[in-house]
């Protein structure tokens, strides 16, 4: 598994440094080995903590994805799915395992419309325990979907004699998915490893699947869901011309970028890179189309047309949504820098981005030392020039420090997750919420927003100023009150399933005498 190392996950030690603070820090203590993924914001706010872990109780996995508790008397062999739900104060809803009879690793996750999730791991389990289909030979993909209370709702494996890896999975406009991965040596392939994708309706019905690569080795890193329905998908390449890829290799390794459409079908596709090496990371849709970002070796060469400085630097791209280049960026901190997150700043209304935020860290190249590590945050507007930059330093190495994922807040808060160890092979996991008083002042928040609207079942009111604690009131258009609830949550949500069709209004009223009045469309 990858290891990424970051003594400045000890971010709790600083509270005001560059206007920041801890809000909260939540530590999963652990005596076992445990690898963290992703961590997920709900749709009213909360947050999904995904990754793989043996499980504490005796080595084994509790069958069918049970809280943590007694063994079952099944013992598997190896890694297990582990979730972690945090409601928006950071204490713990609920802990899940789901366990097969060997190694399951949980690589990827999305949150859903309807509250829930779809987790997206590789397996090598055969049916038993919580899997409830037999291997398709080597490795598969494994997936689970859970409700909003961590219950399982359905589960597929996908795979074939090859070996499948999961890597990426979006839930698409039409409240279906698709799941990338990579896959070796496919007969159907055309590379060392190619790129699979698959298309699944909201029941998990498999509806297309489709193979990506060129003649060498392709591996997806990072998908996006876009506004027609489709996908943007992000590849590290080191192919050449050959198979199902159209552009030129340009150098050691490149960033390859394909659209695809509702259906799976490539719309386009994109080869980025000099004459190194250049590894994409991750992906952002912005209001004009998307932001590439990554690492880069390369100097001017190629189609790249900014260069490095030291070590690797962070190399972005911006492209329409036909795919053309409207810019390049280039951005260095010192010796190699890693590109961990990327999250675009919307105006309100949703409508234009007004600038990108970027998280990563820096390492010196080729060793690992007690001072070699610095995480850093960048803003850029939306034409990609550096705004401000700033660093949050961690103190000297005394534990094992691994960040796994940032993600940026709607109220402008930053949460961080990663795993912290006094030794290897006892890590904890330990997420972190900052706020940041500069990050804060960018965000464009409405007073009230209510989503999905018009509604059919549930809504969330999101509450847009401080409060710690406010009534949620609905009326009829007539004035007459029909519901009634507190809450100290900035995102709640309302049952309107009892609701004829038509308008109501929703009012907000806290403690701090702020009010706010939004209008609901029950479909």
């Amino acid at each position: 598994m990858k290891k990424t190392y970051l003594s400045a996950l000890i971010v709790c030690t600083i509270s005001t440094i560059y206007g920041q603070e801890t809000l909260w820090q939540k530590d999963i203590k652990s005596n076992t080995q445990n690898f963290l993924s992703q961590v997920n914001m709900t749709i009213d706010q909360q947050y999904l903590i995904s990754g793989s872990s043996i499980h504490p109780s005796t080595g084994s996995g509790t069958s069918p994805g049970t809280s943590l508790g007694g063994p079952n008397g099944k013992q598997n062999k190896g890694y297990d799915f582990h979730l972690i739900k945090l409601n928006q104060q950071g204490e713990q809803v609920w802990e899940k395992y789901f366990s097969g009879q060997n190694h399951d690793y949980l690589s990827a996750s999305v949150t859903t419309q309807d509250g829930g999730s779809l987790n997206a791991g590789t397996s090598y389990s055969g049916k038993g325990l919580d899997k409830k289909d037999d291997s398709k030979g080597g490795s598969d993909i494994w997936l689970i979907r859970l409700n909003e209370f961590g219950d399982e709702l359905w589960q597929r494996t996908i795979g074939s004699a090859s070996d499948e890896e999961a890597r990426s999975v979006i839930q698409s406009t039409d409240l279906g998915f698709f799941v990338a991965g990579n896959v070796q040596n496919s007969s159907k392939g055309y590379g060392s490893k190619d790129v699979l994708i698959i298309k699944l309706d909201k029941n998990g019905k498999e509806l297309s699947q489709s193979i990506l690569g060129g003649k060498g080795l392709d591996e997806v890193e990072k998908m996006i869901p876009t506004r027609d329905g489709g996908v943007l998908v992000g590849i590290y390449s080191r192919s050449g011309i050959g198979g199902l890829k159209k552009t030129e290799n340009l150098g050691e390794g490149d960033y390859w970028i394909i659209k695809l459409d509702k259906a799976g079908k490539v719309e386009w596709e994109k080869n980025f890179g000099g004459k190194e090496d250049d590894h994409l990371r991750t992906l952002a849709l912005t209001s004009s189309g998307y932001v590439i970002g990554g690492e880069s070796r390369s100097e001017r060469s190629g189609n790249k047309t900014v260069g490095i400085e030291e070590g690797t630097d962070l190399w972005l791209i911006s492209l329409n949504e036909r795919g053309e280049e409207i810019w390049q960026k280039s951005f260095n901190f010192g010796n190699r820098d890693i590109l961990m997150g990327m999250s675009v700043l919307h105006s309100a209304d949703d409508k234009t981005s007004k600038g990108i935020l970027l998280g990563g860290y820096t390492q010196a190249e080729g060793r690992i030392e007690t001072d070699d590590e610095t995480f850093w945050m960048l803003y850029l507007d939306g034409d990609g020039n550096e705004q401000w930059r700033k660093y949050v330093k961690g103190e000297a190495r005394k534990r094992e420090e691994r960040l796994s994922d940032i993600k940026l807040n709607k109220d402008g808060s930053i949460i961080l997750a990663g795993t912290s160890a006094e030794e290897l092979g006892k890590e904890n996991w330990k997420i972190v919420k900052l706020g940041d008083k500069q990050i804060d002042q960018l965000i464009e928040k409405k007073d009230i927003k209510i989503y999905p609207n018009p509604v059919s079942d549930y809504a969330y009111v999101e509450i847009g100023f401080e409060f710690k604690e406010a009534d949620i009131i609905l009326y009829d258009m007539g004035g007459r009150q029909l519901q009634s609830l507190k809450t100290k949550n900035k995102v709640t949500k309302i049952n309107t399933q009892n609701l004829i069709q038509g308008a109501y209004l929703v009012t907000i009223k806290t403690d701090n005498n702020k009010t706010a009045n939004a209008k609901l469309i029950k479909k």
